[in-house]
């Protein structure tokens, strides 16, 4: 059965929001800056994830968090508990309405289930989607998205489609990947056709892999749209190419993720730290100052030309340069967030923007 079937509403969960709460190494910070300081991003308690999914609180009014410092853990549980509570009124009324629409469609009295969608919107670049991706966004009836899908890629819904946040930060999940996948399985057995929107590529690190896998066993036909990925969109921007005849013959895709929330990522092996390859890393901000180190200890050169890209192709890029021996002090110095992209190996060297960052300690370069 499920999930939104299946989750009791209980009177007592819902209370009010308000309750919770070295010198010549070449170092470069590229900020791109705008007259607005919002993130291009659906941030967890940001008012404009709230206004956007509103339709899901009717019952209840949503309050977001005021504070703008991180909530404490049961904070945050709680936070979590309450939005879901809230959101299940509307989410079943919606199954309702779709499942009447469904069997008022059917011919013949064989009604099959919708389409479910998982669809690559990119880096944040709207310019950058596809136009399948486009005609699929315009076309659904609920669009399950992800935090770092673009709020610009947001603005291209159909006006009568619905929009569910079920996004993920370190420390906070709005949805477990479990109930993700239910969500996606209740609206498509009720005809729907369902949109899950990520960024970048869905099978790229985007574990869309595994809701294709839950979705297919139970008989719903899925279909992915391919988006440029992160590597890919990020590279071209800062005019990095991946692989270069004669000086990187192979890329290498990794997560920076680590085991329970620790600062080791998962897996480095020796040869990753071939000079010859490419290493894009992604979520890597926290695990960065171990791999770094690893890789030198593997025999990658200290002086491998790196860069770090937050929110990459948006308004809001900035970009650090560095060499390797350097990279997590002068990321750490520039306080770089999440989402950010690790681009490691001697390719970096053949941006435009990198000569520029070698004449002196630093710079600062500003786009208007």
């Amino acid at each position: 059965m499920a999930l939104v079937q299946r989750i009791p509403i209980s009177s007592s969960s819902v209370r009010n929001w308000q309750q919770a709460r070295t010198n010549l190494s070449p170092i470069c910070c590229l900020h791109y800056n705008t007259a607005s300081s919002s993130s291009p991003f659906t941030e967890k308690h940001s008012v404009e994830r709230y206004q956007r999914d509103q339709w899901l609180y009717k019952a209840v009014e949503p309050t977001p968090p005021s504070t703008p410092s991180p909530l404490p853990f049961e904070d945050e549980v709680f936070v979590r508990e309450n939005d879901i509570a809230s959101q299940l009124p509307e989410l079943k009324k919606l199954l309702a309405v779709l499942r009447e629409k469904r069997v008022k469609g059917c011919k013949g009295g064989d009604c099959g289930p919708g389409d479910v969608y998982l669809v690559g919107t990119g880096p944040g670049d709207p310019e950058l989607l596809t136009l399948k991706a486009v005609r699929v966004i315009q076309s659904a009836d609920l669009l399950l998205y992800d935090r770092l899908v673009s709020n610009d890629v947001l603005e291209l819904i159909a006006p009568d489609a619905r929009l569910l946040y079920v996004g993920k930060t370190a420390g906070y999940h709005s949805r477990t990947q479990e109930e993700i996948h239910e969500l996606l399985l209740s609206f498509a057995e009720a005809g729907a056709t369902v949109v899950r929107l990520k960024g970048g590529d869905p099978l790229v690190f985007g574990r869309g892999g595994e809701e294709m896998d839950f979705l297919q066993q139970q008989g719903i036909r899925v279909q992915v749209i391919p988006g440029i990925t992160a590597a890919s969109g990020i590279a071209a921007e800062l005019g990095i190419p991946l692989t270069h005849r004669g000086v990187a013959t192979s890329v290498r895709f990794l997560t920076g993720h680590s085991r329970k929330g620790g600062t080791d990522p998962l897996f480095v092996a020796e040869n990753a730290a071939d000079p010859d390859t490419t290493l894009v890393v992604y979520m890597g901000l926290g695990t960065l100052p171990s791999l770094a180190q690893k890789l030198m200890d593997h025999g990658l050169p200290c002086d491998t030309p790196a860069v770090a890209v937050e929110r990459g192709t948006t308004p809001l890029q900035r970009t650090v340069f560095a060499e390797l021996k350097d990279f997590a002090i002068e990321i750490q110095s520039a306080g770089l967030v999440s989402p950010t992209l690790i681009i490691i190996g001697k390719v970096v060297e053949l941006s435009p923007l990198w000569p520029h960052c070698t004449k002196e300690s630093s710079c600062l370069v500003e786009s208007r």
